[in-house]
């Protein structure tokens, strides 16, 4: 499938340019939210030891633009320094809600984002398993097909299929906040009962991502809501739950070795190179200069495995969605 489709290959490249776009929206607002009040200004004493400073305790306001340190003869380190924001009105008293609403629809994007690759994909590979006639049945440019008809009719269900993953995600969030604030003062049964709850959404989260990847597939195909593509999508699997266990386990280790392979080749390449043991031609780059290679080793590794898991993410969605038509 991927070999008559090889422009599968290159969409984790768009799901990674959106997901920049996500992160970079979030930033950008946090970081107005947080500058949003009036920048607040007070005269300081930098010399404070002096004794003809001792009046100036930073209580009186100025303005960085016409302050004059010759208003404060007896004291020539009398600075106008900026002290914060302030804090005073209905939106800054409102910050901190409206910082968690930045993240919860932040959480919101990121999901949606990976929902939409996933039914991309199965929308391509699913026409590819339906075509009659390989290759000659397989539609024109089968991603970019797909991706354009996720987007005009399928929107809604993906988004509501990211909200029910984003609201558990938030419920997890919740439960390591309130664990961190009150480590000091939990008893032995409440550290118990906080990490059942943790177990139990870590594992909710991970079998509402398993369905949500499913009933992505079967939107792909048949193009009905979640609710109703959730619901087939269970009672299918539910079906063939033998194969779906052998078929999910056998892919994740063939899958995993795939990702150690990448990896470790090029950690190990990586190595020999910044440790000055492969040299480059001429005097371009010395690896002998640098005072501590394993950072950059250590980076190289990292993303590879970004990359490596975002080009393997392609095969285990071709795998899920081809064993699902063939069950279908």
């Amino acid at each position: 499938a991927i070999g008559h489709m090889m422009s599968s290959l290159m969409y984790p490249l768009v799901t990674f340019v959106l997901l920049l776009v996500c992160v970079a929206y979030w930033s950008v607002t946090a970081l107005y939210l947080a500058t949003s009040g009036e920048p607040v200004y007070k005269v300081v004493a930098l010399n404070s030891t002096s004794s003809d400073c001792q009046r100036i305790n930073g209580t009186l306001t100025c303005d960085p633009q016409t302050f004059n340190s010759s208003y404060y003869p007896e004291c020539p380190s009398a600075s106008c320094i900026f002290i914060n924001y302030n804090e005073e009105g209905l939106f800054q008293r409102n910050m901190f809600n409206l910082q968690i609403y930045n993240a919860v629809a932040f959480l919101w994007c990121v999901n949606f984002v990976i929902a939409l690759g996933q039914c991309t994909l199965a929308g391509a590979f699913a026409s590819y398993y339906w075509a009659y006639t390989k290759p000659n049945d397989i539609p024109m440019f089968p991603v970019c097909a797909s991706f354009i008809r996720a987007l005009r009719y399928h929107v809604g269900s993906l988004a509501f299929g990211a909200l029910i993953l984003t609201l558990i995600q938030i419920v997890r969030v919740i439960l390591e906040y309130i664990d961190h604030k009150t480590r000091s003062a939990q008893n032995p049964c409440a550290r118990f009962l906080l990490c059942c709850l943790k177990c139990c959404f870590w594992c909710l989260e991970k079998f509402i991502k398993f369905l949500n990847r499913n009933a992505y597939i079967m939107i792909a195909v048949y193009g009905k809501n979640f609710c109703v593509s959730a619901k087939n999508a269970f009672s299918l699997l539910m079906r063939n739950i033998i194969r779906v266990v052998v078929l999910d386990k056998v892919t994740d280790i063939l899958l995993f070795f795939g990702k150690l392979l990448v990896v470790g080749g090029v950690g190990v390449l990586s190595f020999f190179f910044f440790s000055g043991r492969i040299r480059f031609p001429g005097d371009t780059f010395r690896s002998e200069n640098l005072n501590y290679y394993w950072m950059p080793i250590i980076t190289v590794v990292f993303g590879s495995y970004l990359v490596a898991h975002g080009f393997f993410s392609v095969y285990n969605m071709c795998v899920d969605t081809l064993f699902l038509c063939f069950r279908e």
